[in-house]
């Protein structure tokens, strides 16, 4: 049963998984002193939102809030990052929406292992978490190419959003572990 407090915290996560969606990462470069250039990588904000949200609260806030994002995103509103609608379950990138469960699962195994998180430890589980995740989109993928007896589009989809974008989920543990960093230092110095 959902008490309030809960409740909120699952409405917040649902918010920052929301805004993160739609929060493009760029990665400046200084190239010389009067111009700096920015470069996009194609994924959001949201891969180290949700880590966070399963460091801050309990695995059931994360997976509730992302079950709802889930929901939103296949009958509502178009919240997921190319669009919704109940077609987005035809698509490979819904293969790795699911995948965010088991990561959810595996950094919860980490905040369940230590009261403080050592840095070494976030990108362990990390980098486990995304492979585990990047896994079930192919596996997802595969069921998909199966079930439409189309195997050309098998090695374009997983070198397309595992392959092409593996890389840039393992950058991305960066700013979660700059963060934890932070968290650990201000903890240190309350006690």
């Amino acid at each position: 049963m959902l008490n309030f407090n809960k409740l909120v915290a699952i409405i917040i996560s649902l918010q920052l998984i929301i805004i993160s969606t739609f929060i493009p990462v760029f990665i400046t470069v200084p190239f010389s002193k009067q111009f700096i250039q920015a470069y996009e990588i194609p994924i959001s904000w949201q891969l180290p939102t949700i880590i966070l949200i399963t460091l801050f609260f309990k695995s059931e806030i994360a997976i509730k809030a992302f079950t709802l994002y889930i929901l939103i995103g296949l009958f509502y509103l178009p919240v997921f990052h190319n669009g919704g609608s109940l077609g987005y379950l035809l698509s490979s990138n819904f293969g790795y929406l699911l995948g965010i469960y088991p990561l959810i699962k595996v950094i919860d195994k980490l905040k369940v292992k230590n009261h403080k998180i050592h840095l070494y430890d976030i990108l362990r589980y990390g980098i486990l978490g995304i492979c585990i995740m990047h896994i079930t989109g192919i596996i997802y993928s595969c069921f998909l190419i199966l079930y439409f007896k189309n195997s050309d589009f098998l090695i374009y989809n997983v070198s397309k959003y595992s392959l092409g974008k593996f890389g840039y989920h393992l950058l991305m543990l960066t700013p979660v572990t700059l963060f934890i960093n932070i968290i650990n230092k201000q903890y240190k110095y309350e006690k």
